[in-house]
C-alpha cells in the first residue's frame, strides 16, 4: 500500500468512525426503551387484569411499572454520554468503536432485563392477588433483573470512558 492510499484510508476511517459512534447512542437509547415499553405493558397486562378482582392492590402493584421505566433512563444516560464524547476532528474509529460496543452493552442490557421485568411483573402481581406473601419475593425477583440492566449500564459507562484513550497513547 503507498502513501496515498494509506492516506484515504486513513481519512475514510476519520469520516465514518462518528457513524458507529451515533449508531451507539442510538442503540443504547432504542434497545433500553423496547425494554421499558415491554416491561411496563405487559406487567400493565397483569395489574389490569388483577385490578378486577383486587382494585385495593392496583397502586401496590405498580412497582413492576416502576422498575420498567428506569431502564430507558439507563438508556439516556449512556446516549448521553456517548453523543457528547462524539466530536468532529479527532475521533478515531476506536473511539468509534468503543462507543459503539457501549451502546449495544447498555441497550442490550436493558432490553433483557425489561423482559424479565415484564414477565415476573405479570405474574408476579397475579400472584399476589392470589397470595400477599408472594410480595417480597416478587419484589427480590424484580430487583435481580433490574440488577442485569444496571450491569449493562456500568460496562458501557466504562467502555464509553476508553474512547479518547488511543489519542492519548
Amino acid at each position: 500500500m503507498d502513501g496515498r492510499m494509506l492516506l484515504q484510508a486513513a481519512e475514510s476511517s476519520q469520516d465514518t468512525a462518528p457513524f458507529f459512534g451515533f449508531i451507539g447512542a442510538a442503540s443504547a437509547l432504542v434497545f433500553s426503551c423496547m425494554g421499558a415499553a415491554y416491561g411496563t405493558a405487559k406487567s400493565g397486562v397483569g395489574i389490569a387484569s388483577m385490578g378486577v378482582m383486587r382494585p385495593e392492590l392496583v397502586m401496590k402493584s405498580i412497582v413492576p411499572v416502576v422498575m420498567a421505566g428506569v431502564l430507558g433512563i439507563y438508556g439516556l444516560i449512556i446516549a448521553v454520554i456517548i453523543s457528547t464524547g462524539v466530536t468532529p476532528g479527532k475521533y478515531t474509529l476506536f473511539d468509534g468503536f468503543a462507543h459503539l460496543a457501549s451502546g449495544l452493552s447498555c441497550g442490550l442490557a436493558g432490553l433483557a432485563a425489561g423482559m424479565a421485568i415484564g414477565i415476573v411483573g405479570d405474574a408476579g402481581v397475579r400472584a399476589n392477588a392470589q397470595q400477599p406473601k408472594l410480595f417480597v419475593g416478587m419484589i427480590l425477583i424484580l430487583i435481580f433483573a433490574e440488577a442485569l440492566a444496571l450491569y449493562g449500564l456500568i460496562v458501557g459507562i466504562i467502555l464509553s470512558s476508553k474512547a479518547g484513550s488511543a489519542a492519548a497513547a
